[in-house]
């Protein structure tokens, strides 16, 4: 990785019961993620994905690029937008720094031209390799 290099982009779009099966995962079950209707009555489009989940897909582009889950260090967001089931989400990554085996990398998710997440920023450990590949013949 160098400075300025632009990551492969993750998109992925989140199918209609994603939010019901993350919130039996998380333990977050507020109806705005789980009930239609009430997210509808409270004024939002329809039910809303989690900001967690989108903050694990900035941490899932990261880790796909650098090698492995074992190369994320520390990563922060902001939470900015409302995001939707069956709308695809896509994660862009650029490398700001690179120092001391480190990446810095600012990263910001959207779906369409709202932006969910932004000002995200992680930091990736260079001298965790993957583990090497093992053929069998």
């Amino acid at each position: 990785m160098e400075a300025g290099e632009r990551l492969p982009d993750l998109a992925v779009t989140p199918d209609r019961y994603l939010t019901v099966r993350y919130a039996g995962a998380s333990g977050d079950f507020n109806p705005i993620h789980v009930d239609e209707e009430f997210a509808r009555s409270v004024g939002l489009p329809g039910r809303i994905l989690h900001g967690l989940w989108t903050m694990a897909q900035v941490a899932r582009a990261q880790t796909e690029a650098a090698g492995g889950p074992g190369t994320l260090r520390r990563l922060s967001v902001q939470f900015r937008g409302l995001g939707v089931p069956e709308q695809e989400v896509r994660v862009t990554s650029t490398v700001r720094e690179v120092a001391d085996g480190q990446a810095i990398v600012d990263a910001e998710a959207r779906q369409g031209e709202t932006r969910i997440v932004r000002r995200g920023e992680a930091v990736l450990d260079l001298s965790r390799s993957p583990a090497p590949e093992v053929r069998h013949a």
